[in-house]
């Protein structure tokens, strides 16, 4: 199963920019409401490229 959906990362406070390697805990608004759950794997694409990837570890409302 795959899904396209836009959404708005927002970084943790103090930091500016991820490099590969590293590792970040992220929250995503998406646009619209997606059935997903906690354990779903996504990927971050940006410009037909993945720029990353990562695992859901709690929903909010």
């Amino acid at each position: 199963r795959t899904l396209d959906v836009t959404g708005e990362i927002s970084l943790p406070e103090g930091v500016e920019m991820v490099m590969p390697g590293d590792n970040v805990t992220i929250e995503v608004e998406l646009i619209y409401p997606v059935a997903c759950h906690v354990g779903l794997r996504f990927a971050i694409r940006e410009g037909g490229r993945t720029v990353g990837a990562g695992q859901i570890t709690e929903l909010i409302d």
